[in-house]
């Protein structure tokens, strides 16, 4: 089966089927986060750290770190960014910019092999990002738009990603090193989004035999209780063959949905994470209403 592996200098993650769900935080992202831009632009990354701490603390596998900021230096800001961030946790990262110099300056900057964050289906960007990738040896998210942007016809997404994966081995870039987005829309606006994506990820997985992932929020966008929506279409995803996202790990009930897909699709052997996560803390300890041996009481002698 395909096995991705993405490393810092001392850890390694691998993204494969039937393997558990590789959850890569979003939150190093200052897009739609007006403080957090402001503060990095001025050279303040203490929020920076404080989310990569937290979020590989919830259980993020991977980080994916984002320095694309209006009117500022983003080469040099994303290369401060992984650079602070590989100081205080050794989870490997995704470099995540669409700007070819901050690519550049993320990969020199970064200890291990990265996963770059990400390559279209353009003729134009292919042709920089996939040299790229090969020379620096890392693997890279594939999404399937082109110049024709992003269709609602599920079967183009699907030619398109195939278009990325065969010109990513022209380059010498393995399919197991290519991850496919399928892009995930709205629910709210596209009733079929759902369906549409557990269809490619399918396909994906059958056919070109890649891993995938996605931007997880963007399905339940607009909506009320929208954490309950993002964690039940991960778990349908994962059913369909999805393998990792880019999401958020600090709310609870998408980790837990996808923790719970895990167990029950045999990925987390003995059920050991879903245990060590949920235990009862008084369990054995007398506390918390244990429950009496031998069942129902008898009752009492007349």
């Amino acid at each position: 089966m395909t096995d991705t592996v993405i490393s810092s200098a001392t850890k390694e993650v691998v993204i494969g089927f039937g393997r558990p769900f590789v959850m890569i935080g979003e939150r190093i992202n200052p897009t739609g986060r007006k403080l957090l831009a402001e503060e990095m632009k001025n050279g303040d990354f203490s929020r920076v750290e404080a989310d990569a701490l937290a979020q590989v603390a919830a259980g993020a596998q991977m980080l994916d770190v984002n320095a694309g900021i209006p009117l500022a230096d983003e080469p040099a800001l994303l290369a401060q960014a992984i650079k602070l961030v590989q100081s205080v946790t050794d989870v490997p990262l995704a470099i995540d910019s669409s700007i070819i110099e901050a690519l550049e300056a993320g990969i020199e900057a970064y200890q291990g092999k990265p996963l770059i964050n990400s390559v279209t289906g353009e003729n134009e960007v292919m042709e920089r990002v996939l040299p790229l990738v090969a020379k620096a040896g890392a693997a890279v998210v594939a999404i399937s738009n082109d110049e024709t942007g992003i269709s609602e016809d599920p079967d183009v997404r699907f030619d398109v990603a195939k278009k990325i994966v065969l010109a990513a081995a022209d380059y010498g870039i393995p399919a197991h090193d290519v991850i496919v987005d399928p892009l995930v829309m709205p629910i709210g606006a596209m009733g079929t989004a759902g369906q549409q994506v557990f269809a490619l990820v399918r396909r994906l997985r059958d056919e070109l035999g890649v891993n995938t992932t996605c931007g997880a929020s963007n399905v339940s966008f607009g909506l009320p209780n929208r954490h309950a929506v993002t964690g039940t279409f991960l778990a349908m995803a994962m059913g369909a063959g999805m393998t990792s996202a880019i999401m958020n790990p600090m709310h609870a009930e998408v980790k837990t949905a996808i923790m719970a897909a895990d167990v029950l699709a045999g990925n987390d052997t003995n059920c050991a994470a879903w245990i060590t996560e949920n235990r009862d803390p008084n369990a054995g300890t007398g506390e918390g209403g244990a429950r009496r041996r031998g069942g129902r009481r008898r009752p009492a002698s007349v």
